[in-house]
C-alpha cells in the first residue's frame, strides 16, 4: 500500500481530478484518493463490494466489468486498473480492460494498471519454505513457462506478467509514455521469511521494514530488478489524438 499510493501520487494530477477505479473491490484504493481530494468513481464485478460503496467518503461505485465500462469517452482524468490484469488470463480480455481505459479516460490522461510479476509464487514459496514439497515445482514450473496459473494453491486462476509484457500490453492498447515500476521490490520475500518465523507482521517503523523500503525504492532505475517485486505498476498516457480500437464501440454516459 505504501508503495503504490507513492508510486500514484508521483503522477496523479492534483485534486479534485475525476477518477475511476476499475476493480475496486471494497474501496482500499478509494479511500485514500478521497481522502486526499480526488472525485472517486469504482466499478467491481462483485455485488457485496459496489454495496460498500456508501461507506466509503466521497465516492460513488457500481457493478460492473473492466472489459465493458459503462463510462462515456474522454471522461475520466485518471482510469487505474490494480486488480483486473491478473484477474484476466486470456490476453484479448486484458487489452480489451485496456482498450476501455484508454476509451474512457481524457487526452493526456494517466491510465495505471497492477499485475502480479512472473516470479512473485516462486520467490514466496521459497521464502515460507513450500519449496520443501516436490509437488509444488510442478505448477511453478508450469505457470514460470507462460504465466497461467490454474488456481490449485489457494488462488484464482491468474495470469503473472513479466515486466516486458505489461509494457507490450499497455503500448499494444494503444497507451504512449509507458513505464512499469516494481512494487515491493528485491527485500519483500525477507519480510515474508521474517513474519513466517515469527508469526508477526513487521512493524512499519522497524529498520528492517524501512530497508525493504528504500530497497524497494532503490531498485527503481535498474529494470533488471523491476520482476523481483511480486507486484508490478504500469503506468501509461492516452495520446493527445487518439484513433479509437474499431472493436470498441462509443457509449452513453
Amino acid at each position: 500500500m505504501i508503495r503504490t499510493r507513492e508510486l500514484l501520487r508521483a503522477r496523479l494530477p492534483a485534486p479534485p481530478a475525476a477518477v475511476l477505479d476499475v476493480g475496486g473491490g471494497p474501496g482500499t484504493h478509494a479511500r485514500w484518493l478521497a481522502e486526499d481530494g480526488y472525485r472517486v468513481h469504482f466499478v467491481d464485478p462483485v455485488a457485496r463490494h459496489a454495496r460498500q460503496a456508501p461507506v466509503t467518503a466521497g465516492c460513488t461505485a457500481e457493478l460492473g466489468d473492466a472489459r465493458r465500462l459503462t463510462a462515456a469517452d474522454d471522461s475520466y482524468d485518471v482510469v487505474l486498473l490494480l486488480g483486473p490484469l491478473y484477474h484476466l488470463p486470456e490476453r484479448a480480455d486484458r487489452l480489451r480492460a485496456l482498450r476501455e481505459a484508454l476509451r474512457v479516460v481524457r487526452p493526456g490522461g494517466l491510465v495505471a494498471a497492477a499485475a502480479i510479476s512472473r516470479y512473485a509464487p516462486l520467490l514466496d514459496e521459497a521464502a515460507t519454505g513450500a519449496l520443501a514439497d516436490p509437488a509444488v515445482h510442478g505448477t511453478l514450473n508450469s505457470s514460470l513457462a507462460d504465466g497461467r496459473y490454474d488456481g490449485d494453491r489457494g488462488f484464482t486462476a491468474a495470469y503473472f506478467h513479466l515486466p516486458d509484457d505489461l509494457a507490450r500490453e499497455l503500448s499494444e492498447a494503444g497507451l504512449a509514455d509507458i513505464g512499469v515500476r516494481g512494487v515491493e521490490g528485491p527485500s519483500w520475500p525477507a519480510l515474508v521469511a521474517a513474519e513466517q518465523r515469527s508469526g508477526t507482521r513487521e512493524p512499519q517503523d522497524s529498520a528492517f521494514f524501512r530497508a525493504a523500503l528504500d530497497a524497494a525504492r532503490l531498485a527503481d532505475a535498474h529494470p533488471p530488478l523491476l520482476g523481483t517485486s511480486a507486484h508490478l505498476l504500469g503506468f501509461g498516457r492516452r495520446p493527445s489524438a487518439t484513433r479509437r480500437p474499431s472493436a470498441t464501440r462509443r457509449r452513453a454516459g
